[in-house]
């Protein structure tokens, strides 16, 4: 390999390492970027003497300096101190990497390219230039070559197994992609590609467009536009760089599980708070993007030892990854297999149908009846016309009291309800529709509506959101 094969870290090439989420995954980029540097690069590279195969430990071992820590529990945080070797990789920023003189780059143009097409504030790029990409667990770094194999660049052989590839096995840019010129035209798709890339991390699939349309972009060789975007998405995503590599990892595991005909059963271990971790073994069958994180929905013992489902967040997964059983295995629950054996493992239709039935995402809860009351001029601003859940709709006042007579089978409780309506203007605006209860979802939306939104039913809800008014106007009243 007397030719080097790796470009300088222009946004278009780290965008080919960040699959479709180069705002969320900026300094792996980076990271993966270096790494293919240092196995195909300007020779003497990596590739012409590694252990082939070789494992993690082979190229450890030449990435950081003698000093630097090889224990696999150390934190991240920790890593940089425990070394101390000022020359050592994990004591690098990301700017003195990017901007090495080899590379060319202009670094005024590459952070305007870089901001146009992630949003990131002025900020947080500088946060994350100033930041040292290599100053991570071993985890991380372990999981940087399985997305090298993922992405290419390497070939796995199972068991943390590598092998380098030859130059005509390596990836490379595509002179003729699938956009046409006609299609949609360079300017266009510089509009579109921060939109796309700010969902790409909630559905995958979009990567693989981004990555087209990037290479579209560079096969062009088209150049920053002078525009700036009139157009953001603002999705919030809490996770920090460690823990969203993390979630990755285990959102990739699953898709590969999902397309295998026999699909599985898995097991990780959980935090169900700071002091509780339980392990779990359950059968996954979708993900979801709610509020903030992501969540798995799976089918089997939930964390209190209940067959039920339940969803699980992501980022709460303590293990390093997520271990795949086969049916085989004696940790998996007879009835999964049972289940299995008679073809009726729970399906993603199921959760939607839930879903359907009910407003919150813990579909799997008891359904209880909402009625809510809104003041007419708040409803019209804040209520009526927008899409909360199929069964969350309007009701007239003159349709309340049949409805209750009818919904409601406790003669007692009927009384009590009616006589609050009574008390009740008509004129207000009133809306019935069918909660999942203690989700918290809703019950988030129902405190946003506070002052103005009444939760009328249940009643044990309504108890609960009178209690909390009380407490909050405590707070108020403190001098």
């Amino acid at each position: 390999m007397a030719q080097s094969v790796v470009q300088a870290p222009t946004p278009e090439v780290l965008q080919g390492f960040a699959a479709g989420q180069l705002a969320n995954r900026l300094q792996r980029s980076i990271r993966l970027w270096l790494w293919v540097d240092r196995l195909y690069g300007t020779a003497p590279n990596w590739s012409m003497d590694l252990p082939n195969p070789f494992r993690y430990p082979d190229v450890r071992d030449r990435l950081f300096s003698p000093r630097h820590p090889k224990d696999d529990h150390t934190a991240a945080d920790a890593v940089s101190q425990q070394c101390g070797d000022r020359q050592c990789l994990c004591q690098q920023t990301a700017h003195r990497l990017l901007f090495a003189p080899q590379w060319g780059l202009s670094e005024p143009r590459w952070r305007d390219e870089i901001q146009f097409h992630t949003g990131l504030s002025q900020r947080d790029l500088d946060h994350i230039l100033n930041s040292c990409p290599f100053a991570t667990v071993h985890r991380s770094l372990r999981d940087d070559l399985k997305q090298l194999a993922e992405l290419g660049w390497l070939k796995t052989l199972g068991w943390g197994k590598f092998k380098c590839l030859s130059p005509a096995k390596l990836p490379q840019r595509s002179a003729n992609t699938s956009v046409e010129s006609n299609l949609l035209t360079s300017q266009q798709i510089r509009q579109l590609l921060p939109i796309l890339e700010s969902v790409a991390f909630v559905q995958p699939n979009l990567e693989l467009v981004i990555q087209t349309l990037w290479e579209h972009l560079a096969s062009e060789g088209s150049q920053q536009s002078s525009d700036d975007p009139h157009v953001f998405i603002h999705l919030d995503y809490i996770l920090p760089p460690d823990s969203q590599d993390r979630v990755d990892t285990y959102q990739e595991q699953l898709e590969q599980l999902w397309r295998l005909p026999s699909s599985g059963v898995i097991q990780f271990n959980y935090s169900l708070s700071q002091s509780k971790t339980v392990s779990i073994v359950t059968y996954p069958v979708c993900l979801h993007y709610v509020r903030r994180a992501k969540y798995l929905s799976a089918y089997g013992c939930d964390p209190h030892g209940i067959i039920n489902w339940h969803n699980y967040r992501l980022d709460r997964i303590e293990s390093d990854r997520l271990t795949i059983l086969p049916w085989g295995d004696p940790q998996i629950p007879s009835f999964l297999k049972q289940l299995r054996r008679n073809g009726e493992l729970p399906q993603a239709d199921v959760v939607r149908r839930e879903l359907d039935r009910a407003w919150g995402f813990n579909f799997y809860l008891p359904r209880s009846l909402l009625l809510m009351r809104f003041p007419r001029s708040f409803a019209q601003r804040y209520v009526d016309n927008t899409l909360r859940h199929p069964t969350f709709e309007a009701i007239a006042y003159s349709d309340l009291i049949p409805f209750i007579s009818e919904a409601i089978a406790d003669s007692k409780q009927q009384q009590e309800i009616l006589q609050l309506l009574r008390d009740r203007s008509p004129d207000d605006a009133y809306y019935r529709g069918w909660i999942r209860e203690g989700d918290i979802n809703v019950l988030m939306r129902l405190r946003d509506w506070r002052p103005n939104g009444e939760v009328i039913l249940p009643l044990d809800l309504r108890r609960k959101m009178t209690q909390e008014a009380q407490q909050e106007l405590r707070h108020y009243q403190r001098t």
